[in-house]
């Protein structure tokens, strides 16, 4: 079995944090997202890695080089972002001699039993229930759980399982097919080439593909959901850092996860906030937030931020000498 992890997209929804850090790199609990992904892969014994990257594709191949060198990868440029399948069908011929394939899209994190899915007799797709489907690709399913039609956002969804981002493929060549066949043909959905369209055209050549439900789905492309995910982990237990340094004169409420050689001083860091390596923060208050690797945080309040490397902030300082009833706002106006 190979994976096959589309990682092109420019995470346009996160900038300008994205601008200069590919989002499957952005550190939720602890670890890039991508890290998630792979992890989970490789402990049910896929060595075997494809990459499809683009924008700052660079940085996901360092990455990916340094951390994982025991693994197979190899890695394939999208010059055209056309879409899903078109991320797919740019791999086709270093996953074209595979037994099966395991697609995952480098932008969620999902709880489920991999064991199973790799155990199951048949292609699956990841499912989880939402409250407005139009918002993902849906999967319309008979009571067992056959795929009977997969389709990109509609308008009037007859389905509540979103498509999650994750697919086991048995078929391999009638996904090759598939995916050759749409993009050949230029059938796009919303000027795209969406993987709901060839999956769609698997199922109707006869492919068996099964919902699979996962426990838990955290689309991290947004910054209340990265931020929502990176407090949901901390909470759980393997995640937040144990036997931390003593910082000067600091406080640290707890589950919070901090880097390699950070310097925290007279600051209060915590809950739900995790820290790059190699941050200085100092004078500083932090809660449910992100900080990246080598940033500099002083004489600030920072909540709900996502703040990215080799970031520096500094807040005002006042000295002031303040007589009765007096109000002062430095809000600004």
């Amino acid at each position: 079995m190979k994976a096959i992890i589309p990682v092109a997209g420019a995470g346009t929804q996160l900038r300008p944090l994205t601008y200069t850090q590919p989002k499957p790199l952005i550190p939720v609990a602890g670890k890039p997202i991508i890290s998630f992904i792979i992890d989970q892969l490789a402990a049910v014994g896929i060595e075997d890695f494809v990459f499809v990257i683009g924008y700052l594709g660079e940085k996901i191949k360092d990455y990916v080089e340094r951390q994982y060198p025991h693994l197979n990868t190899a890695f394939v440029v999208q010059e055209d972002r056309l879409g899903s399948a078109h991320a797919i069908w740019t791999a086709k011929a270093l996953f074209a001699d595979a037994s099966e394939v395991f697609i995952f899209f480098g932008d969620a994190i999902v709880d489920a039993d991999f064991n199973k899915i790799v155990a199951h007799p048949n292609s699956c797709l990841g499912v989880k229930k939402v409250s407005d489907p139009r918002e993902y690709g849906v999967a319309e399913c008979s009571k067992t759980g056959l795929v009977r039609r997969v389709i990109e956002k509609p308008r009037i969804p007859k389905s509540d399982l979103a498509l999650v981002g994750f697919y086991k493929i048995k078929e391999v060549s009638a996904l090759i097919d598939a995916l050759d066949y749409n993009i050949k043909n230029n059938i796009r959905t919303e000027g795209e080439f969406p993987l709901t369209d060839s999956l769609m055209r698997m199922i109707t050549r006869g492919a068996r593909l099964h919902a699979f439900p996962v426990d838990n789905w955290f689309n991290c492309g947004k910054k209340e959901v990265l931020l929502e995910t990176n407090a949901i982990l901390l909470d759980r237990e393997g995640y937040a850092s144990d036997n931390l340094p003593p910082f000067d004169n600091s406080i640290i409420i707890h589950p919070v996860s901090i880097g390699k050689d950070c310097s925290i001083a007279d600051s209060i860091v915590g809950p739900h906030v995790t820290i790059g390596s190699n941050t200085r923060i100092a004078n500083a208050i932090i809660k449910d937030s992100i900080i990246g690797n080598y940033a500099s945080i002083k004489e600030v309040i920072l909540q709900q931020s996502v703040v990215g490397n080799d970031t520096a902030i500094t807040g005002l300082r006042h000295s002031l000498n303040i007589g009765d009833n007096t109000e002062i706002d430095f809000s600004s106006p």
